[in-house]
């Protein structure tokens, strides 16, 4: 029936009337897009015939409509049929009428793009390749079949370069010829054919048309438009091949500087090409273009202030206003800036330079040398934020220092923008300036006086658009929070103005960026309450009301009813006590906007800031409403509005508590012991101390106490148990307690009793979890100290009773009194419990192992509390007790960990006593014994630094392995993330540790690598100037190394051990380590090949760390590992490919799984460099991965995380 049809239609497609032709032209193309459309031979040859006829239709619509009937007829047709169809279209092409070569090359186009299997691509190949390229080289060919079959060209080698090998030689010379022409449009086609073929070259053809375009380029007599195009080839064939491109730089480098250097004048295209050829090769050649680095950068420094229109008198600082009027009267014949395409050089040089700072982070300190212009100035001053994060500005060859030294100049710079009509250039300016704060808090202090009539003409000017508006109050806001306040208070009057007219702005976004800056404007001016010297009382009134006509307005962006609130709130706490007339009118606009869903928790802020203000806002008119509001609030389920209304609250009973009511106390607590629970720790810790606020009120009462008991007691009771307990919740908990025993309303003995309790494992629970026990020991020991010595002692003696009772039936009794007496001692001198220690000691024999390591807990706590009695004693034990020697070392540590946290020292002679105690440990045979040993040392470093480096030092080059590993672990705990002394003392010798990495001895190899993580991870300023030694040792321990790698005979098989294992995965999970702290310092492109990719062919343990890296440098240096993004696929789908064996245990199956999800996040962050198709590979795994269903929803799952 359909075959009926179609024959109808193919009738009238040949029919005298155009409309008719038309009509059946679409009915074809409806029957043709139909999926249940099947044709036979002879219908086939019909349609095929008839289509490429109507391409010749005199009316342009039907032979377009002809055109989209060919994309559904190559789907639906044999092969045999698109061969004959493509052959009569390139006759079309290269020998047709003039009139009938477009839509022959639209046709040629529309079956390329549609052809989808390989067979079918081959048949097409055979016939469209020869044809094109007599097209583009034959005798007598015009410029337009020339450029139509370059276009045609340059699609089909986009699409099946790689299927073209065997004519890749012919077709490359052929378009090489074509560089030539003296077309410029054939020429502009070669280059992007050229691109397109290249990326599938082998790398001999690749060298072959790369020599020639440079040897076209080194003929001295070419023509200025042929070296243009030459130039352009180069950069257009670096983007194409990538990494590729990098062994051809020698030759291409230098001529392209040369180039630049040496055009005429006239010649802006010329300089404009080879600063892109160059930004390319910086990009995707990162490895092999660092030895032209500097020269790159003078060039780019050089162009970035190019202008051959501009003479140096010009350049004198133009203060005089009379400068506007001069420039409108030019006289008409004079050259105009509308010719003048030098900016074209400029934004190359800027584009090349953005290119070097992102690729090449290290060469920040040599900019600042010669950095005068601001095109590139965001990027510069970015990078030099990430790179210097965390770093104090000592060092004189620091980024930060030296753009400390050019702010001066950049103000004076950027003032001169600021007087610009161009509305985009102030953006611009301010944009810097933004950056600038941002980077180097406190560098404006001596400019502001000089920055405010240009923040003043951008918010009062007429032409201001509301884009520069808010880049202006964006950066008044930045500066106002980034510098003291006194550096404000002589232009307080200048700047409070056009502030406070923006408030007035219809646009809500400017609205809403003013109300913040008012905001810092209130802290500026009065930043202190006692008084400052500066008299803030002009500006109360006038901030007061712009704000509060804002904040009465109803209509309005959530956004500024929001900022408004929070504006108000600070106006009320700084200057409450000059508002006393108004206080009546603005606070219950407040407290209605507490009733608002909308609005409530920023108007919950906005009383807190109220509440802690040092004024003592008179509140009378509105508190009572507001606590039952807020008590109110504590029954939402919004967790944001919980946490305010807590801290509000408890503001509010520490400012206002005798003018609330105690009725109102009581619902407070009831409504507390509702948001206790291990679900929500953070919330936990503010309802614990909102409780502890109450109970300390000294109006509280019985039934204030009572209430506690019954509704909080037993909630902080089942938090205790709770495994998750820790932090700021368990500090409230035992505040909590002592809270409690002191206002006297419940007495000590059955709180205590409810505690120990809690300990007894409860027969449907089963056991209690270890930190449970650990915490209640800290309430225990709390809630003794808070009830006098008394009590405490008769506790002691209790718990001390129940590890005399020998029944070892009763292990969690003894486990949690042993952690008691550890809490307490720590706290509180035992030494009057006579043989405390004896008796903790005894319990070292004990079969169980969590009670002797809570009996070396205990033993080292109490030596705390009396450091002169009992560290003898266990220094002692630790020579005579073989057997016990680990636990007593774990005592020992604890003391040295609590001394070093609470910056206590300890006597000479101890310290002798421990160092002899401690070094004579170094080379036990115990692995476990040396790190304790290791962390003892180190956290003695942080007491006694000027002592144990040289120490530490010595033992680096003893023979024993041991020894040596212990010290440069020793080092590693000594370095924590807080100031301390031993960094200065350290600094000078930190190589002598951090060179052990090329130790002959595997397990001092890794210690070296463990600490080289610790000080890149806290400390990194004080390794980087090691590194550029340090990286290629850490880089050589990623090797897989075979003399490692050794065969267990274990009688019916043989198992392989790998000792390198660890320390590789050491190594690469320190060069992640790096790459968030020493990016500047790592070379990526030196790492990813050959390191990189050998660990993602590793072990399961390497790669896992190895994906991470590669995730983080998709993200921070994708130009690297685009240069080399081919050979990193195949590990990567061996990886996602793997299929465990058949017997595979659960376990293996899950690892595997986890293993491919994580190379599936590698290849997610891959995908989303820009640029990433220019690798074939990389996309035909893209492809793979789209093609499997179960590695497709993983990906996509994992993409959308």
């Amino acid at each position: 029936m359909a075959n009926l049809a179609l024959t109808g239609i193919l009738e009238k497609m040949t029919g005298k009337d155009k409309d008719y032709r038309y009509m059946a032209t679409s009915d074809l193309l409806n029957e043709l897009s139909k999926t249940t459309f099947k044709a036979d031979a002879d219908l086939e040859v019909k349609l095929a015939n008839i289509i490429i006829q109507q391409l010749d239709d005199a009316a342009g619509d039907v032979s377009g409509l002809a055109v989209k009937c060919l994309a559904p007829l190559v789907r639906k047709v044999s092969e045999v049929r698109v061969v004959e169809m493509t052959s009569k279209l390139c006759d079309k092409l290269l020998n047709g009428k003039d009139q009938h070569r477009d839509i022959a090359s639209i046709a040629l186009k529309t079956v390329v793009a549609e052809v989808s299997t390989q067979s079918l691509a081959l048949s097409i190949l055979q016939t469209l390749t020869p044809q094109l390229i007599k097209g583009i080289t034959g005798p007598g060919m015009g410029s337009e079949i020339k450029c139509e079959s370059l276009d045609i060209l340059c699609d089909v080698l986009h699409k099946f370069g790689n299927l073209m090998a065997a004519d890749h030689e012919l077709l490359l010379s052929s378009l090489l010829s074509q560089l030539s022409s003296n077309q410029a449009s054939v020429r502009k086609k070669t280059v992007a054919c050229i691109a397109s073929l290249s990326s599938s070259l082998s790398d001999d053809l690749l060298a072959k048309a790369t020599v020639e375009v440079v040897t076209n380029l080194k003929k001295k007599v070419a023509k200025s438009e042929m070296i243009r195009t030459n130039i352009q080839m180069i950069g257009a064939l670096s983007r194409a091949v990538g990494y590729r491109f990098g062994p051809h730089l020698g030759d291409t480098v230098p001529v392209l500087i040369n180039y630049c250097t040496n055009a005429s004048e006239n010649d802006e295209e010329l300089r404009e090409y080879s600063l892109q050829a160059l930004e390319s090769f910086l990009l995707r050649c990162p490895r092999d273009i660092s030895v032209y680095c500097d020269e790159i950068l003078h060039l780019t420094l050089e162009y970035l202030s190019y202008d051959p229109n501009f003479t140096d008198n010009m350049e004198e600082d133009t203060d005089d206003e009379g400068l506007e009027e001069e420039e409108d009267d030019d006289s008409a014949n004079e050259y105009t800036d509308d010719e003048d395409v030098s900016w074209k050089v400029r934004r190359a040089a800027a584009k090349c330079l953005a290119a070097l700072i992102v690729s090449r982070p290290e060469i920040l300190s040599k900019l600042y040398d010669e950095m005068d212009v601001f095109n590139t100035f965001i990027e510069l001053l970015r990078q030099t934020g990430n790179v210097t994060k965390g770093q104090i500005d000592a060092d004189e060859m620091s980024p930060r220092w030296l753009l400390k030294q050019e702010v001066s100049k950049i103000v004076k710079s950027i003032n001169r923008q600021l007087r610009e009509k161009s509305i985009k250039t102030k953006v611009g300016a301010f944009s810097v300036l933004k950056e600038l704060v941002v980077v180097l808090p406190n560098c404006l202090a001596d400019h502001i006086g000089s920055l405010i009539p240009g923040i003043e003409k951008a918010l009062n000017d007429k032409s201001s658009t509301s884009n520069l508006k808010i880049e202006a109050l964006t950066f008044t806001r930045l500066v106002l929070s980034s510098h003291s306040p006194d550096v404000f208070h002589p232009y307080i009057k200048a700047l409070s103005a056009p502030v406070l007219s923006a408030v007035g702005e219809r646009y809500y976004k400017v609205t809403a960026e003013a109300l913040r800056v008012c905001g810092e404007l209130v802290r500026v001016v009065r930043p202190n309450i006692e008084g400052s010297g500066f008299d803030f009382r002009p500006y109360v009134h006038p901030i007061y009301n712009g704000i509060m006509s804002r904040l009465i307005n109803q209509d309005q962006d959530q956004e500024v009813k929001e900022c408004a609130i929070s504006c108000m709130g600070l106006i009320v706490s700084t200057f409450g006590d000059h508002l006393n007339a108004e206080l009546p009118a603005c606070l219950p606009v407040l407290v209605d906007r507490m009733g608002n869903e909308i609005t409530r928790l920023t108007a919950v802020k906005a009383f807190a800031v109220i509440a802690a203000s040092p004024l003592r806002v008179d509140l009378s008119c509105v508190l009572e409403h507001v606590v039952a509001e807020l008590t109110a609030f504590l029954r939402k389920a919004n967790r944001a509005l919980r946490q305010a209304t807590l801290g509000t609250l408890n503001s509010l009973i520490v400012a206002y508590g005798d003018k609330i009511m105690l009725s109102a106390y009581e619902v407070i607590i009831i409504e507390l012991s509702g948001l206790i629970s291990d679900s929500d720790l953070h919330m936990t810790a503010l309802a614990l101390e909102l409780c502890c606020t109450l109970m300390g009120d000294k109006r509280s009462n019985q039934s204030i106490g009572l209430a506690v008991r019954n509704k909080v007691l037993p909630q902080a009771l089942t938090l205790i148990k709770s495994s998750l307990l820790q932090g700021q919740a368990l500090m409230a908990l035992q505040n909590f307690f002592a809270a409690l025993v002191y206002s006297a309303n419940t007495s000590f003995d059955s709180l205590l009793e409810s505690l120990l309790a809690c300990a007894k494992p409860s027969p449907q629970s089963g056991g209690i979890a270890k930190q449970a026990l650990h915490s209640i020991a800290q309430c225990v020991a709390v809630l003794c100290l808070a009830a006098g010595d008394q009590k405490c002692s008769s506790t002691v003696k209790m718990l001390t009773d129940i590890l005399k009772d020998d029944s070892s039936s009763n292990s969690a009794k003894q486990h949690l009194a042993l952690l008691c007496l550890g809490e307490i001692g720590r706290r509180k001198d035992l030494s009057s419990h006579a043989h405390i220690e004896n008796i903790v000691i005894e319990s070292f024999q004990s079969p169980f192992e969590e009670i002797k390591s809570a009996a070396s807990y205990a033993l080292g706590n109490i030596a705390i509390g009396n450091l002169p009695k009992y560290l003898p004693f266990i220094l002692d034990q630790i020579d005579n007790q073989q057997k016990k020697q680990y636990l007593l070392l774990h005592s020992l540590k604890e003391v040295i960990v609590r001394q070093s946290v609470d910056k206590a020292e300890f006597q000479e002679s101890s310290v002798e006593k421990i160092l002899n105690l401690l070094f004579n440990h170094c080379e036990s045979e115990e692995e476990g014994v040396r790190n304790v040993v290791a962390e003892c040392l180190g956290k003695i470093a942080l007491i006694e630094p000027v002592k144990l480096i040289p120490a530490l030092k010595v033992r680096t080059t003893s023979p024993a392995a041991f020894t040596r590993a212990t010290v440069v672990i020793a080092v590693k705990y000594s370095i924590v993330e807080r100031q301390e002394k031993i960094d200065e003392i350290i600094y000078p010798e930190i190589s002598s540790f951090l060179m052990l990495i090329k130790d002959n001895d595997r397990h001092v190899r890794r210690a070296a690598v463990l600490a080289l993580s610790t000080f890149a991870h806290n400390k990194p300023n004080l390794i980087k100037g090691l590194l550029p030694d340090l990286l290629p040792l850490l880089y050589d321990q990623t090797i897989v190394k075979q003399e490692l790698i050794r065969t267990v005979d274990l009688g019916p098989f043989k198992h392989i051990v790998d000792d390198g294992l660890e320390l590789r995965k050491a190594a690469f999970e320190c060069v992640d380590t790096l790459l968030d702290s020493c990016l500047d310092q790592v070379n990526p492109s030196s790492f990813i090949v050959p390191y990189l990719k050998s660990g993602l062919d590793d072990h399961y343990d390497v790669k896992m760390p190895c994906h991470l890296i590669l995730s983080k440098l998709a993200d921070k240096c994708p130009s690297a590992v685009l240069a080399v993004l081919d050979s990193l696929v195949d590990p990567l789908q061996k990886t996602i490919n793997f299929k465990p064996k058949q017997d595979a245990v659960k376990q293996e199956v899950d690892r595997n799984e986890d293993m491919i999800r994580s190379a599936l996040r590698a290849i997610a962050s891959l995908n989303r460099i820009s640029g990433g198709d220019c690798s074939v590979k990389f996309k035909n795994l893209m492809n793979e991965i789209s093609k499997s269903q179960t590695l497709w929803d993983k990906y996509y799952s994992i993409r959308n995380e």
